[in-house]
């Protein structure tokens, strides 16, 4: 018999307002420190290398053991959290975190640092994979939704520029150690708050999808992918390591899938990529976080060895774009995708950051920062309108046992995505500097035209993005009787009884019904 799960779709919650905005702010405070995490380290970069006598090529695996943990690990995790429960995997990935963060700011050698930041990443995974999967199941009425949404993203767009400012203040101001030990009383607070608010929903069990075999390819597959990109940089791109590495991550990520197409207890049920609108987010969300990389990075990187900012100035600098995208995230994109839809806000975020990379395109050696780059900061507010967008269609598809599981592929795309923009846009801009470098050009002018190739790459990408939101995603018909934006019932071959009326939900043990799966 099909099974019948109930959908993630608008309805009543049980949890009072108080203790979902508690929960709320649990997750999103877990979400910020993870993203701080991977910025603020950038800044702190030289002080580490100097004090622990790090490598240069050794000193990029503060930030690479960091990455591959974190993003080869969030789509088992996200599965792990469905069939567990999301509230135990939070607590744990949290828990696995803070003790991680506490190894790193004792560390003494490169060794030690390089494991801890690798347990980093598997904390970080852990915890921020069923994130997304919580929400959903907390905030069920549409316009609640996107109010959650967009506090959720704010922490995830803003969250590198101020983690830059704030790893420039704590280095300056302490050292280095102090970017880590500042996560120990944010992650004790988290667990205990986390244990009093979040639902402690019982998981489907590991004999609902113990798929050993698939657990093993998709997260060698992921790691090892993720892995070569972030080698792309130092060997190239048709050096025998990437293209040998590359082609064993594509077979094993190919066995996964076909793994999952034949297993009894599939890993990741092939169902979920059946909707148009999760396929969708997630591809227009690889494109644009690659192409915001430029942003993220270059900027920085822009403003100290062209502009000759320090790490402090350039936080600061950077920070009315945190202030615009927190400011758009958290008061304007939840009301404009109530009433417009979160197609028509996701296509609008993207032309106001199409905007600022086409201007960064433009800036000059010598640019002022109130003409040159402050327009770019403002403009960056697209993100806010982006993000919670993408974050509701890339949930929209999901039942509740599979919302872990859409919530770890929502995160594993973003990684994804902000890796491949490192490797793709740090590599053209580093060819071009070189090019111009040999074509007598002086060290400022060389390495401004590299960054503007990696500006206007970064606009075709979020071009392409544009031009997949516009054709693939769908905002669904508007239901009036739901008086708050909601939406109609449509089918969900998911539910094996074509899905346009409450199919029998067994967990509720009474006979009562679920709601039906419709697109958000």
């Amino acid at each position: 018999m099909p099974h019948t799960a109930p959908s993630l779709r608008p309805g009543r919650t049980a949890a009072p307002p108080r203790s979902r905005r508690l929960a709320l702010t649990v997750l999103s405070t877990t979400m910020l420190m993870t993203i701080l995490d991977g910025s603020i380290v950038t800044v702190a970069m030289p002080a580490i290398q100097h004090d622990l006598g790090f490598s240069p090529a050794g000193l990029s695996w503060t930030v690479n053991a960091y990455l591959i943990a974190f993003g080869g690990l969030l789509l088992l995790s996200g599965r792990l959290g469905d069939l567990v429960g999301r509230r135990t995997m939070f607590l744990s990935g949290t828990a696995v975190f803070t003790a991680a963060s506490l190894l790193a700011g004792v560390a003494t050698g490169p060794a030690v640092l390089i494991a801890a930041r690798f347990g980093q990443g598997v904390g970080s995974a852990m915890s921020s994979a069923v994130v997304l999967g919580i929400l959903v199941t907390l905030f069920t009425e549409p316009a609640e939704r996107a109010k959650a949404f967009g506090v959720f993203s704010f922490t995830g767009a803003a969250g590198a520029s101020i983690g830059q400012v704030l790893g420039g203040v704590l280095t300056d101001a302490f050292s280095w150690n102090w970017i880590f030990f500042i996560n120990l009383p944010i992650g004790l607070a988290t667990i205990a708050l986390a244990v009093r608010v979040l639902p402690d929903e019982r998981g489907a069990g590991l004999a609902a999808g113990a798929d050993v075999l698939g657990a093993v390819l998709v997260t060698a597959g992921l790691m090892l992918g993720i892995y070569t990109v972030v080698g792309i940089e130092r060997y190239g791109w048709l050096s025998a390591r990437t293209l040998g590495l590359g082609a064993v991550s594509l077979v094993l990520l190919a066995a996964f899938t076909v793994r999952q197409a034949t297993a009894a207890t599939p890993l990741m049920p092939l169902r979920v990529l059946r909707s148009r609108n999760v396929t969708g987010a997630n591809l227009v969300q690889m494109l644009t976080l690659s192409a915001m990389f430029a942003f993220q990075i270059i900027v920085a990187l822009y403003m100290q060895q062209v502009l000759g900012y320090g790490a402090l100035a350039t936080g600061l600098a950077m920070l009315p774009a945190a202030v615009s995208i927190g400011g758009v995230s958290l008061f304007v994109s939840a009301r404009l995708s109530t009433r417009f839809g979160e197609r028509a806000v996701l296509l609008a975020g993207l032309l106001l950051l199409l905007g600022a990379m086409g201007w960064l395109a433009r800036v000059p050696v010598d640019a002022d920062y109130v003409t040159d780059l402050l327009p770019v900061m403002l403009l960056v507010a697209g993100s806010g309108l982006v993000l919670p967008a993408l974050t509701a269609l890339g949930m929209s598809g999901a039942r509740p046992d599979d919302a872990g599981l859409a919530s770890g592929l929502f995160n594993t795309t973003q990684q994804i995505g902000m890796a491949t923009g490192v490797a793709v846009l740090s590599t053209l801009a580093a060819s071009r500097t070189a090019g111009l470098r040999s074509a007598g050009a002086g060290e400022a002018a060389a390495l401004t035209g590299g960054y503007h190739l990696a500006f206007g790459t970064a606009a075709a990408l979020l071009v392409a993005a544009f031009v997949v939101a516009l054709a693939v995603l769908r905002r669904p018909a508007p239901d009036p009787a739901a008086g708050n934006g909601g939406t109609a019932p449509v089918a969900d071959p998911a539910a094996g009884n074509g899905g346009t009326a409450p199919a029998p939900d067994p967990a509720a043990g009474n006979g009562g019904t679920a709601p039906v799966a419709r697109p958000v």
